[in-house]
């Protein structure tokens, strides 16, 4: 969360101070138009980032290429990443509900990478992800909080003090969570129902991974006072 923090903070720099002088900022933004799109805030940031790479004493172009590569490994890694973790949940919800299909790696691998193909088919020219991003913010930083929720069971577990993931674990799930709330009322009222079933299924996995948490490190107590007596 930190690290994305640091990294948000240097594109915003790059899109803005990288730029250059007023004229380049005039000609970049110069209106709603000419910065709206992906190819537009895309190059804004390799433009940028290259205007800022430069006074180490790399070239313009190199530095260019160097950020235009660091975009594309960024989200080649994301979609790997992306669909190993889909991949996981669904082999395991599928095994805890005998849906055998889609239970073993090859049946939940076709499953995540098909299920991302009609979405992004879903708009042309492969857009259809876009359709999904209003939920990006809020699901991002809900993982978050649910990292340091497993790291809570497990320091419990172990008897190790929890207050240092504890602490922001509540702060981030009380704070994401009302953020999908918030966002949930949104998408009811502009009758936007694929973000609105969505959000609902996400809140309603956060809610039941708490609840498993709290079972663990309830089961874990019970377990040890078995063994004493």
């Amino acid at each position: 969360m930190l690290l994305e923090g640091a990294l948000a903070m240097l594109v915003i720099v790059a899109c803005t101070a990288g730029l250059g002088d007023a004229a380049a900022w005039t000609q970049r933004y110069a209106d709603w138009a000419s910065a709206s799109g992906l190819g537009a805030k895309l190059g804004a940031f390799v433009d940028g980032g290259a205007s800022f790479i430069s006074h180490i004493g790399i070239s313009g172009e190199f530095a260019k290429t160097i950020l235009a590569v660091f975009i594309v490994s960024f989200a080649a890694t994301t979609l790997d990443t992306a669909t190993r973790i889909q991949r996981y949940v669904v082999s395991e919800l599928a095994e805890g509900w005998n849906i055998k299909p889609i239970a073993n790696k090859t049946g939940a691998t076709l499953f995540a990478v098909i299920t991302a193909l009609l979405l992004a088919l879903a708009k042309p020219g492969g857009a259809g992800a876009m359709i999904l991003w209003p939920l990006f913010g809020a699901t991002n930083q809900l993982l978050a909080g649910l990292a340091l929720l497993v790291i809570t069971v497990y320091l419990a577990k172990k008897k190790k003090p929890i207050v240092y993931t504890l602490i922001p674990m509540i702060f981030m799930i009380l704070m994401t969570g009302w953020g999908m709330v918030y966002n949930i009322i949104k998408y009811a009222g502009n009758s936007d129902w694929l973000l609105f079933v969505i959000g609902i299924i996400i809140m309603i996995l956060e809610i039941w991974m708490i609840i498993e948490a709290f079972k663990a490190i309830k089961n874990s107590k019970k377990i040890k006072e078995t063994i004493e007596s």
